[in-house]
């Protein structure tokens, strides 16, 4: 075999940095290609289309039924039709948001009034209920329905954001694995201080501030609660390396061990759903229509990447898992460092496990189970190296994205799911071997 140059492609900068970039849109492209469906519209849109269709076929003189199901995007549907047919001077003669069974009562009640009903307003769905054939002086002739058109089930905007949702507790906690794998480090109790963390805030809420009446200082106390009982295992993690050298996989191992049995001692192995509505805001809201657990990953990417890239912590941190010994001949306070990397890594895990409790409306002692190597999975398909010194931020964010649409993709096409464990473990093994190839300089 022949040897490229040491400044073959893999040694490029940019591709060696960021080039998973590529394979994510490739990607996209590929599951976009695969998901291509026939779509049909719903919500307020899909309402006022159906309204418009109606009068110009009948007119403002109209008798119409609304039939949609009891979903929010119905209700919004049901409600646009309404309120379009009745601006134009149409008759709603009844709205429904239910089942078939309501709709048959429905047009009972119209028909024993005398009146006529000249169009059926309806969804893709309740425009397939058999109900109307029942009635002679209905029939399914006489059922509208928004426009279908042809797009791809993975570009639509509900599964983006809901891909962008799931994968933001995985690129938080991500971002400090990454810091800790830079410097040549690992750390293997992420998973269940998200548990800790989750039972923590939960316990607090529960038996100091009332439950379910908890206030939102209380909530504000139980989740600073829980990050910081995540953070103070961090610390612990980070003095059992420094001061006395022990092996980072051994030390986080026994604390993932130790977290995880604290857990379901303090919860006594069950969930706690005692919490209020002003906790669920961080982890079920929205802001200008982004879940804000989205909002939350790119404000604390964007901060970890300016402190990694533009700061003397940053810095620091590369220059130890380069080479540590040269780092504290150069003035670096490694042990400092170290510290604060792996105390930052437990405090984020915190962070993780609040918004998942706040997902879930409960804490719980088995939640985070197997994060860790999720975790770390995402930190080094997105090209931070395991044997340290280099890796970006940015590439972390990638990395979990590049699972999450694999997962997403895999689940949309119907693969099963013992094979998607098969293409996660040959993606991870595949990020490795670049990792190996880029070490190498591109040599094959």
């Amino acid at each position: 075999m022949s040897e490229q140059p040491s400044g073959g492609w893999l040694a490029n900068p940019f591709i060696r940095d960021y080039g998973m970039v590529f394979v994510l849109l490739l990607l996209g492209l590929l599951f976009s290609a695969l998901t291509v469906r026939q779509q049909h519209p719903t919500g307020a849109d899909a309402g006022r289309q159906v309204a418009d269709f109606i009068l110009d076929e009948h007119g403002d003189s109209a008798g119409v039924l609304i039939v949609g199901r009891p979903t929010a995007e119905d209700e919004e549907f049901t409600t646009a039709v309404a309120e379009r047919l009745q601006a134009r001077g149409a008759t709603v003669l009844d709205t429904v948001n239910g089942s078939a069974v309501d709709a048959r009562k429905a047009i009972e009640g119209i028909l024993a009034d005398g009146k006529t009903i000249d169009a059926i307003a309806a969804n893709d769905v309740t425009a397939k209920w058999t109900v109307y054939d029942r009635f002679d002086a209905v029939g399914s002739d006489s059922i509208v329905t928004p426009s279908p058109y042809t797009w791809p089930d993975f570009l639509k905007v509900s599964n983006l954001l809901g891909v962008a949702n799931q994968t933001a507790i995985y690129a938080i906690i991500a971002i400090g694995m990454t810091m800790v794998i830079i410097t040549a480090g690992i750390d293997l109790s992420v998973g269940s201080l998200v548990a800790l963390a989750s039972v923590t805030s939960a316990i607090l809420i529960r038996d100091l501030g009332g439950g379910s009446n908890a206030g939102i200082g209380m909530v504000i106390v139980g989740m600073l609660a829980g990050i910081t009982v995540c953070a103070l295992a961090g610390v612990f993690n980070g003095v059992m390396v420094t001061a006395f050298g022990i092996p980072p996989f051994i030390v986080t191992l026994g604390m993932m061990m130790m977290a995880s049995g604290l857990s379901f001692r303090l919860a006594e192995g069950r969930s706690i759903p005692e919490l209020p509505e002003a906790f669920f805001w961080l982890g079920r809201g929205q802001t200008m229509g982004v879940p804000n657990p989205v909002l939350l990953m790119i404000v604390l990417y964007i901060i970890a990447h300016v402190v990694m890239s533009q700061m003397v912590f940053g810095r620091y941190v590369y220059a130890i898992g380069g080479n540590e010994e040269a780092a504290r001949l150069s003035g670096v306070p490694v042990k400092r460092v170290l510290l604060a990397v792996y105390t930052i890594c437990g405090a984020l895990a915190g962070l993780g496990g609040i918004v998942l409790t706040s997902q879930l409306s409960a804490g719980d002692p088995k939640f985070g189970q197997m994060y860790e190597l999720e975790v770390i999975a995402a930190v080094v398909v997105g090209g931070t190296s395991l044997m340290g010194g280099q890796g970006k931020i940015l590439g972390t964010l990638i990395g979990a994205f590049i699972i999450a649409v694999i997962k997403n993709g895999m689940n949309l096409t119907d693969v099963d799911p013992f094979n998607q464990k098969i293409v996660l473990g040959a993606v991870l093994t595949g990020a490795v071997l670049l990792d190996t190839l880029k070490r190498r300089g591109g040599r094959s």
